[in-house]
């Protein structure tokens, strides 16, 4: 069998229907016959063509087939240049005028806009986001570029657009009235989320301000990163102060830095230097990663950025696998960390698939890692303060356990070695200031007898009783210690001798007067015995003037009981 080469008419028959073909495909772009005066168009086909070369002049791109599409779309990072075309009808008999928005100008390098009717260019206009001569069409952040159908007729828009990394867009058309209401009311949502990653961030740093847990400090910054990118990539940032362009490439960094705090704080919230080291090893190791891809995006952003999907897909994994390892350690924590991570997880992957043009563009997708951020920090704020709460009730549990360490368990008053301490510290400040200091030392009189007598159930009550009155007469200012047995202390601060006197003598009479209820029919009275000594202003000796005072304590025993003594040098 022979090879026989086709003849040239047959060639040419053949790439006729190539062209022809291909145009068939171009007209393929569904028509928008404009048929009022009031124009909202938010939902349309139009078509797309991707130049490779990203070179094609615009008669050479007017020429090639535009796959069908809806007026929103999300083709990745291998359609940085990218052609739309719109094919418009004017249906009726007078002229209208309309505005093409491109809400989400901002995340491209430019915009350019060719206007064609019957085969010839009218109209092309070119948006440089580094260029503010070109910028006149730029208006919060959106592209606005206005229009005029005549009547009944047929105009095809093209519009190029160039794209940093990620090319993602949607164009809506619009009459004036509504384009106007487009432009008020376009970042209400995103400066609602800011607002409230604002509040937490004020509230995490102040928590790190009084508390110095690091984990309030990473939870803050990952805040702050999640916040700023959140108001940078959704366009609050160009809303407010009119900046885009490449000026803005590196500010795309803080979703870099995000996921370092995160993992930051995932160390700190689960301890995992000191208790779990497999799971602390695969946090650093991706950690490590991240710091890389951030510091090599300040010498190249767009390589980074065109990375950073993929790194924060492994991020996801593994700071999920960590997760899901501390909650089967039962981790206090970990069911919380785990819901509001798997949020942001979830809604992150969406906002992945979106930005590699694997999924649709609507509004959860596009806008799915700001949704992730905010809900993750929602229940993340609940983790705090359910740390909080927790770090609140051990520091109670240990100022319990502090206060039945320096509290007799019968009296409630404070024990000898509790009473040492204070009372050498307030020696201390009274060396200083120069303040008299004076002690009683106090003894219930023939306690021994009551515990013989009546046993040692109604010694305990007498003990509490007198435990009770003296409080109840001392001042607020004075140090009121079990000393030991039936044994009692006073400090008595910014007090001369004569003035600790008229104290014990209060608590001795009204001692005196007070009755222990044995049985129906008998009652029981106590008494005590006070012995008082001045500490000395020159040199203070804690142990020397309770000596003093025990001395001052034997000579009111031995003089009869139920009255105070005063310790004397003579």
């Amino acid at each position: 069998m022979t090879y026989t080469s086709p003849s040239p008419l047959i060639l040419k028959l053949f790439f006729v229907c190539i062209y022809l073909f291909s145009g068939a495909c171009s007209a393929m772009v569904p028509v928008q016959v404009i048929a009022e005066n009031r124009v909202k168009l938010e939902q349309f086909q139009m078509g797309y063509f991707v130049d490779k070369s990203e070179q094609m002049p615009f008669e050479e791109v007017r020429q090639q087939a535009f796959q069908v599409s809806s007026n929103g779309v999300s083709l990745g990072t291998a359609s940085k240049t990218t052609w739309v075309k719109i094919e418009l009808e004017n249906a009726k008999s007078t002229p209208i005028k309309l505005y093409l928005h491109h809400p989400y100008a901002y995340h491209n390098s430019k915009i350019e806009l060719y206007e064609v009717v019957d085969g010839e260019l009218t109209r092309a206009r070119l948006l440089d986001m580094d260029d503010k001569t070109t910028q006149q069409w730029m208006y919060r952040g959106s592209a606005v570029f206005d229009f005029t159908l005549a009547a009944q007729q047929h105009k095809t828009l093209f519009v190029k657009s160039l794209a940093f990394s990620h090319q993602w867009f949607v164009l809506n058309l619009y009459d004036e009235d509504h384009s106007k209401r487009e432009l008020l009311g376009q970042y209400t949502d995103i400066a609602l989320l800011v607002g409230m990653i604002l509040a937490l961030i004020v509230y995490n740093l102040l928590l790190f301000l009084s508390s110095r847990l690091r984990e309030h400090f990473f939870y803050a910054c990952y805040l702050i990163s999640g916040g700023f990118w959140i108001a940078l990539s959704y366009g609050l940032l160009a809303d407010l102060f009119n900046v885009y362009g490449s000026v803005t490439l590196k500010w795309h960094l803080s979703l870099v830095s995000m996921p370092i705090f995160i993992l930051l704080f995932m160390v700190n919230i689960f301890e995992t230097k000191r208790k779990y080291p497999i799971e602390h090893g695969a946090l650093l190791s991706i950690l490590t990663l991240l710091i890389f891809e951030f510091v090599y995006g300040l010498f190249d952003i767009v390589t980074a950025l065109k990375y950073s999907s993929t790194l924060a897909a492994i991020m996801m994994v593994v700071s999920l696998s960590v997760t899901c390892s501390m909650l089967v350690r039962k981790h206090p924590i970990a069911r919380f960390f785990l819901f509001g991570h798997g949020l942001f997880i979830f809604f992150s992957t969406l906002a992945v698939f979106f930005y590699k043009g694997k999924a649709e563009f609507n509004y959860i997708n596009s806008h799915g890692v700001g949704i992730g951020i905010v809900l993750e920090a929602l229940v993340l704020s609940l983790i705090m303060a359910y740390r909080i709460r927790t770090l609140e009730k051990l520091k109670a549990t240990q100022a319990d356990l502090q206060l039945l360490a320096s509290t007799d368990p019968l009296t409630q008053l404070f024990n000898r070695r509790h009473f040492s301490l204070a009372a050498n510290l307030l020696l201390e400040q009274a060396k200083q200031t120069g303040q008299p200091v004076s002690i009683a030392m106090i003894d219930i009189d023939h306690f021994k007898q009551i515990n013989d007598t009546y046993g040692h159930a109604l010694g305990d009550k007498s003990i509490k009783r007198v435990a009770d009155v003296i409080r109840g007469q001392c001042r607020h200012e004075d140090i009121l210690a079990r000393y030991g047995g039936e044994e009692f202390v006073i400090l008595m601060p910014d007090t001369v001798l004569h003035e600790g006197y008229v104290v014990a003598e209060r608590i001795r009479q009204a001692l005196e007067k007070m009755t222990i209820q044995v049985d129906r029919d008998q009652s029981v009275s106590c008494t005590i015995s006070v012995g008082l000594a001045e500490v000395d202003a020159d040199a203070p000796d804690l142990q020397n003037t309770i000596d003093h005072a025990d001395q001052a304590l034997y000579s009111a025993k031995n003089n009869g009981r139920n009255q105070s003594q005063l310790y004397s040098l003579a």
